[in-house]
């Protein structure tokens, strides 16, 4: 494959992604090839490197007979991943504690402190974080320092993580709540209390996995109104 293929397909790869992510492609879509050529400009080779690269992230799935669809999770599946980012964030968490070093947590509190403009910018609707370094909890599973742990958090689970938190953050109250939490970690990461870091984390994701469970029941009953 050239390089300039290679090129492409990282670029609409990255588009697709944030489009995902975000939700201007929907959960469940069906990806037509000729489409998002024309949406994207890109020819179909680059295009469908790019789509193989979105099913390696699990952000995509092939039905036969049918093509490929954007992931769509079954409401156990998704309380399912939160379950186990609630274990493994708490243990990234904890050794993070441990090993981060001054200028690694100082820098972690400037994130937040961009975190925070940004939700105030956004008069506290929406939490969006990047990914990679601009994102907290990227920032502290690198900081574990522990390779089979960034493997399995930043790897397959990362990129389909990021939607639902995305997705499911934007309520009355989530995002500042959530810099709330954030705070209170970075601040027992930067004392080095690993148990109270790990509690904070645990409790942290299971907050985040309550709001989805009501946001669902309010999806599913919405006579009961938003009681997020």
């Amino acid at each position: 494959m050239s390089v300039e293929i290679t090129t492409l397909a990282n670029q609409v790869c990255e588009s697709i992604v944030k489009d995902i992510i975000d939700g201007t492609i929907g959960q469940g879509q069906k990806l037509n090839e000729p489409e998002l050529a024309k949406t994207y400009g890109i020819s179909r080779g680059p295009l469908r490197e790019a789509i193989s690269r979105l099913e390696a992230m699990r952000l995509i799935t092939r039905v036969p007979n049918v093509g490929a669809r954007v992931v769509q999770l079954s409401y156990e599946e998704l309380l399912d991943i939160y379950q186990i980012r609630e274990s493994l964030e708490g243990l990234a968490a904890r050794l993070a504690a441990q090993r981060m070093n001054s200028s690694e947590t100082q820098d972690l509190r400037q994130l937040l402190t961009s975190h925070r403009k940004h939700i105030q910018k956004t008069q506290g609707q929406s939490y969006f974080q990047q990914e990679g370094d601009v994102d907290f909890h990227y920032r502290i599973i690198q900081g574990s320092k522990n390779p089979r742990l960034i493997n399995m958090l930043a790897g397959d689970l990362y990129q389909l993580v990021r939607m639902y938190r995305y997705q499911f953050s934007v309520s009355s109250n989530r995002p500042e709540q959530a810099l709330k939490e954030h705070d209170q970690i970075c601040s027992a990461i930067e004392e080095g209390d690993a148990e109270l870091a790990e509690w904070l984390m645990k409790r942290h994701i299971n907050n985040a996995r309550n709001n989805i469970m009501r946001r669902m029941h309010t999806q599913s009953n919405p006579h009961d109104g938003d009681t997020l």
